[in-house]
């Protein structure tokens, strides 16, 4: 048990580990009442560090029951009590050199620790839970299993030997590829032992075993250079039914990486463990993903459309981590964002390409704007690489995920899809089998593209929400239309003032009939122009920035942050009618379900005070015909996105309504809102009828 007080970790204290581990081999011998780990570690002196001759292991609640070392000499010391000492949470040789002589460069520690799984209630390391054994290692488990460099910067190729009563646990699994196995000598046949070797350098937060009775669904996938990667979903005997769409899903992740990032899967194998006992949603382990079963089964009888989707993209999340998070990983702690923001970038991207685009990005930032937002307005307040820490399992949050996958998707939008492709390129290429940080990878998205990101980091640094304040303003004489945006960010935490951001703003400006103008600003050399080009994306750099754009032929309607270009609140005093021209006519597809919410934001918001005084809420006609609006659209347009229409006839939430409220009155919020559905729902009820009769 901890009981010493809580420290804070520091970014700027980071140092490089004094010596780094070559190579792991972990044998496993598992019992019902213990579980003995023996490891043998091949050290080497790290050069990117200062010389040490100490050597501190990170390890809590083991049994040591011998320690070996073997230097340069090849003697073996056999490490006594004296020269050694341990504290609850480290191992520490105070000299090496005192062991093996001057020369420790390199050498061997053979370790021998007991550890109880079924006692293990932390559920993290290895623990046991009802009859199946399975580890969870990240952030900082693998501790819990024996005495290692348990930090990701130290990165050791893995060779795992489990043993196990044969009947109890007949399938045992690790990392990488099955090499051997066999029975145990002297067992008659009762136990059994299997070898596993992941060739791939990983940290130990990567580390996996299961050990149980599980059943398999098995397929294949042939990788883009003609190798056949056999695939495999083990699970309960009772779940067989459920694991087609995540082998299907599986199989999509797979080919999207290749044909979108060229990765292509390493091992020969790739094992997904389903089980009800798993404590986390899901991990990635190298070659050996664990799962709880309701991220991975899905029955067609009884799931869900919104469940099915949830396992496509869980599915995918964890495999793209094979390059995003495995063979490339983080440095240190404060670099999560680096695998875990760009691998929910990936499969957003997955999931907007196997479905609805628009729906996808209107889900994603419903959840960040009610989510999101709300924590970067609340006292835990943090950037995306924050610079201190106190406990690093409340380190993964919405801020880091979410936010994290949004400053990679701005990197997109300002590199472009080819550049951003070369950057991603260079940096899995530069830095495969590294733990890095996230000024690695931008600087690789820089010098792929050429495009500076110097002002770009603040992204990175900087906590908060950053507000735009967007004013337009036409021209009639000369036939230009000037766009003035104004940037803020809120005090946070430890950051009383912000620098200004650097803002991707997609924006396009629609005349009244609904066609959209060719932007075109000015002070532009023709060079410079993208003829016919009617969606742009401008730099917002500073403070207060202006944009004139000519041949603008009468007074436009601007469609601003389009795809919700950057994760900022934006102001713009739009007219009720202008908003319901954009939900009905605009071309990007987010900007019409956000103005919809908008208008029906307005109309809710507007309808408050009537509701305290009479408890009831009038439907405008604006709003009514912008459904309406909808509705036919989907009557005479085959083409038009069905789920993109049904997410533009559904009310902003009332949680989100809520957030927005300085006072929330929730009574009032929801009942303006039922009261507005109810009303919609009657006065359309013959095109609802008619477009349920049509589809």
């Amino acid at each position: 048990m901890k009981d010493a007080p809580a420290t804070t970790i520091y970014l700027k204290d980071y140092a490089a580990p004094a010596y780094v581990i070559d190579s792991t081999d972990l044998t496993f011998d598992l019992f019902e009442d213990h579980a003995d780990v023996r490891s043998i570690l091949q050290f080497a002196a790290n050069p990117a560090a200062a010389k040490s001759d100490s050597l501190v292991l990170h390890g809590q609640e083991l049994e040591l029951k011998e320690l070996v070392l073997t230097g340069k000499t090849g003697a073996r010391v056999v490490v006594e009590a004296g020269h050694y000492v341990i504290a609850d949470e480290t191992l520490t040789i105070p000299s090496l050199s005192a062991l093996l002589g001057d020369d420790t460069s390199s050498f061997e520690l053979r370790c021998h620790t007991r550890i109880e799984p079924q006692n293990n209630t932390a559920l993290e390391g290895l623990y046991k839970s009802k009859k199946m054994f399975c580890t969870q290692c990240e952030a900082e488990g693998f501790r819990r299993i024996t005495y290692y460099l348990d930090r990701p910067d130290v990165m050791s190729s893995f060779v795992t030997t489990i043993s196990a009563e044969k009947a109890r646990y007949p399938v045992l699994l690790s990392n990488g590829n099955k090499i051997s196995e066999g029975e145990v000598a002297g067992s008659e046949g009762e136990r059994h032992w299997v070898k596993w070797e992941d060739p791939f350098k990983k940290p130990s937060y990567l580390f996996a075993l299961v050990a149980g009775d599980l059943a398999s669904v098995d397929d294949s996938f042939v990788t883009s250079s003609g190798r056949e990667v056999l695939l495999r979903i083990f699970v309960e005997d009772k779940d067989l039914d459920k694991c087609a769409h995540a082998m299907e899903s599986l199989q999509r992740a797979m080919r999207w990486d290749e044909e979108v990032y060229g990765r292509e899967y390493d091992l020969d194998i790739f094992m997904i463990v389903a089980v009800d006992d798993f404590n986390m949603g899901a991990m990635e382990n190298k070659g050996l993903n664990i799962f709880n079963t309701s991220c991975v089964l899905a029955n067609p009888k009884t799931t869900t459309d919104a469940s099915f989707q949830r396992v496509e993209a869980v599915v995918a999340h964890e495999y793209f981590h094979n390059w995003s998070g495995n063979r490339v990983t983080c440095r240190d702690w404060f670099q999560l964002s680096l695998k875990e923001g760009f691998t929910v970038y990936r499969d957003a991207e997955f999931s907007a390409d196997m479905g609805s685009r628009t729906v996808k990005r209107v889900e994603d930032v419903a959840f960040l704007q009610t989510v999101q937002f709300a924590e970067d307005a609340g006292p835990m307040a943090h950037s995306i690489r924050p610079e201190s820490f106190m406990e690093i399992s409340n380190f993964y949050t919405v801020t880091i995920y979410e936010k994290g996958a949004e400053v990679v998707r701005m990197i997109n939008l300002l590199l472009g899809d080819a550049a951003f492709r070369a950057g991603s390129d260079l940096y899995f290429e530069r830095h495969d089998g590294q733990a890095v940080t996230t000024e690695d990878f931008v600087k690789a998205m820089e010098e792929a593209s050429g495009v500076d990101l110097g002002q770009f980091r603040r992204w990175y640094s900087q906590a908060g929400t950053p507000k735009l304040t967007v004013n337009g303003e036409y021209d009639a004489a000369v036939k230009t239309y000037t766009l003035t945006i104004a940037q803020s960010c809120p005090a946070t935490p430890g950051q009383p003032e912000k620098l200004p951001f650097h803002i991707p703003f997609s924006m396009g400006l629609l005349a009244e009939d609904g066609t959209e103008f060719e932007l075109v600003l000015s002070g532009e050399t023709h060079s410079e122009q993208d003829a016919g080009k009617k969606s742009r994306i401008l730099s917002i750099t500073e403070q207060t920035q202006s944009f004139v754009f000519e041949g603008i032929c009468e007074a436009p309607i601007p469609s601003l942050l389009r795809g919700f270009s950057a994760p900022v609140r934006m102001s713009f005093d739009y007219k009720p009618e202008e908003l319901q021209a954009l939900m009905v006519g605009d071309s990007d597809g987010f900007n019409r379900w956000n103005a919809g919410q908008q208008l029906s934001i307005s109309v809710i918001e507007g309808q408050l005070a009537a509701w305290y005084e009479s408890h009831k809420a009038e439907l405008p006609s604006l709003l009514e015909d912008a459904f309406a609006g909808v509705l036919d659209r989907v009557l005479i347009d085959d083409s038009f996105d069905k789920a993109m229409a049904a997410h533009l006839l559904v009310l902003p939430t009332t949680a989100y309504l809520i957030e927005r409220a300085a006072v929330a009155d929730v009574d009032a919020i929801h009942g303006v809102r039922e009261s507005l559905a109810d009303q919609l729902a009657h006065a359309l009820e013959a095109k609802f009828a008619a477009v349920f009769a049509a589809h």
